[in-house]
């Protein structure tokens, strides 16, 4: 490593390497940290606190229901659909202790979306708040999952909050729908039921898969990002390394906005916080700023993490300006691009940088980040973390001269093991050791480096990959549709929006009956934001549609 040109510019209290396997797996990392912080706050949800000797107890009940009570088999999965709350570490940690492997799922996935992540990845149980289970019912049958555990947004805040929550969340904000979900359980009864079991630790090491994280491809197909415990130790020790200079055990509190079922905020605030022991608070609803900053206001915290959105919405908020930040450390950005004007913003009213990081899901997911040490360069996403590599390369997989645009390769022991049961598409994505990440970047004479374009046609939404393939398939199937292709536009408040142009076969056809068609089978970030009607979409000799094309004539007729 020391012929890289980064290796001048790497911060002097952070060790270029690090032992990425000081722990046998994900396991051995929480079974240390209950030990050593056991009295200390773990995890706080709307007020409510969980020390890690509750959460050592609680995850141990519901590894014991999956394996003594369901019987279920070492490498079985869990798929676990919820929001930030106090369930989801329980369960996560509970199945990974059950030797399970963990599917995490969009809560706002459509049934469609869910079906195919279900059947894909082979689901034998699934973990739903109640709020969504509708769209479970509506798919139960489609499914083969043996079994099916609910849970209600309240049900380990404990007492009379718990029950307030339940009830005002069903009955007063009618944000559950009414579902019929026979043969299902709930997750306080499975606890229940496992709480009357002796644990028995189910030995699992680096090699074994600990979680399936669903991305896009090129195709537009979701695929399944079959990432080990070796490769997110290993991560978590890579952060932790970063972090550590300016962090302490026991005497940190984060802030946990980002929702843990994205790889982000399970690597970098779930692990790397567990393990020094920090106080993570979890935020449900973030886009509730109004609460989300009373919540802010209640705790001098010292590290949180987001998309630039998140950060753009809170500095454009009077009240947000007026908190305490004199506890603050550590902010990092990551996701989606850190716009400049944001970050300049949040150093002026916080006093704290916000360091920019990149990554991808097959990286589990943190590949690069700026300096947290004051040093970082605005624009840029920093420079490798220990044990990682990273290149530009153009398309024959040769590192490019300095200071040329070529994709960006990354290489380090937190690449995913490949695609679940994809290796068509594992190799489309690897050369050699290398992960092809398919964004175009540069790297500076310092060694930072810079992501200037986006080699795969996917448009970023909020920090969420959406692919026009799955839009274009989703658009084409509406009645008096005869073509469509599929762009992405920039936008200020979600970095990009999708636009769709359609060639009509019905010429009754309005773009509200597509949008509206769309909702039905989309998450909301992937419908379109405009939809445009034209006579032709231009096409290559052979008929595959130009999306490049359509994108230059959008921007000639319309403007950005």
């Amino acid at each position: 490593m020391s012929d890289f040109p980064w290796i001048k510019n790497y911060p002097p209290s952070v060790d270029k390497t690090v032992n990425v396997t000081a722990y046998n797996s994900v396991c051995d990392l929480f079974e240390e940290s209950v030990r050593k912080f056991s009295n200390e706050v773990a995890f706080e949800c709307m007020g409510k606190t969980m020390t890690f000797k509750v959460l050592d107890e609680l995850s141990a009940n519901f590894a014991n229901y999956l394996t003594q009570g369901l019987k279920l088999e070492k490498g079985s999965r869990v798929a676990i659909q919820m929001p930030n709350t106090l369930q989801y570490p329980v369960v996560m940690f509970g199945a990974l202790r059950a030797g399970m492997v963990v599917v995490n799922t969009n809560p706002l996935y459509t049934p469609a979306e869910m079906k195919h992540q279900f059947n894909d990845s082979g689901a034998d149980v699934i973990v739903i708040v109640e709020n969504f289970a509708s769209n479970l019912e509506k798919i139960r049958n489609e499914i083969s999952a043996k079994k099916i555990i609910t849970t209600e947004l309240g049900d380990l805040l404990g007492g009379l909050k718990g029950t307030i929550v339940n009830l005002v969340v069903k009955h007063v904000k009618k944000m559950v729908p009414s579902f019929s979900l026979p043969g299902s359980i709930s997750l306080k009864k499975a606890l229940a039921e496992g709480s009357k079991f002796s644990f028995k630790p189910v030995k699992t090491s680096l090699s074994d898969p600990a979680f399936l994280q669903y991305t896009g491809g090129t195709t537009g197909v979701s695929k399944g990002a079959e990432l080990t415990h070796g490769n997110i130790v290993a991560n978590m020790q890579q952060i932790s390394a970063w972090m550590k200079p300016r962090l302490k055990e026991r005497e940190e509190i984060v802030i946990t906005a980002l929702p843990l079922y994205h790889i982000f905020a399970l690597t970098v605030n779930c692990l790397a916080m567990l393990k020094i022991g920090a106080h993570n608070v979890l935020i449900t609803n973030p886009r509730d700023m109004k609460a989300f900053i009373g919540d802010l206001a209640k705790k001098k915290f010292s590290v949180i993490t987001g998309v630039n959105t998140l950060f753009n919405g809170l500095l454009n908020q009077e009240a947000f300006k007026n908190l305490d930040f004199s506890g603050l450390k550590i902010a990092v950005g990551g996701g989606m691009a850190v716009q400049k004007t944001t970050a300049e913003k949040w150093k002026l009213v916080t006093g704290v940088p916000l360091a920019e990081g990149y990554g991808l899901t097959e990286t589990s997911p943190v590949a690069t980040c700026n300096p947290i040490d004051g040093t970082e360069k605005i624009g840029t996403i920093g420079i490798p973390l220990p044990n990682t590599e990273v290149m530009v390369a153009d398309d024959d997989g040769n590192e490019v001269p300095l200071g040329e645009k070529g994709e960006i390769f990354i290489k380090g022991p937190q690449v995913m093991k490949g695609y679940w049961n994809r290796p068509d598409e594992t190799a489309k994505v690897m050369h050699g050791e290398w992960f092809k990440s398919g964004d175009i970047g540069v790297m500076d004479e310092s060694g930072f480096f810079k992501i200037v374009d986006r080699k795969k046609e996917m448009v970023l939404v909020s920090g969420f990959n959406v692919y026009p393939n799955e839009i274009e398939d989703c658009i084409a199937s509406c009645p008096g549709v005869l073509e469509v292709g599929v762009i992405g536009m920039p936008d200020p408040k979600s970095t990009e929006k999708v636009v769709a142009y359609v060639v009509k076969k019905d010429q009754s056809l309005t773009s509200e009956q597509i949008i509206n068609h769309c909702k039905e089978s989309l998450t909301n970030y992937k419908v379109p934001r405009e939809v445009y009607f034209t006579d032709e979409l231009p096409k290559t000799n052979v008929g595959k549609i130009l999306r490049r094309k359509i994108k230059e004539n959008h921007i000639e007729a319309i403007g950005s």
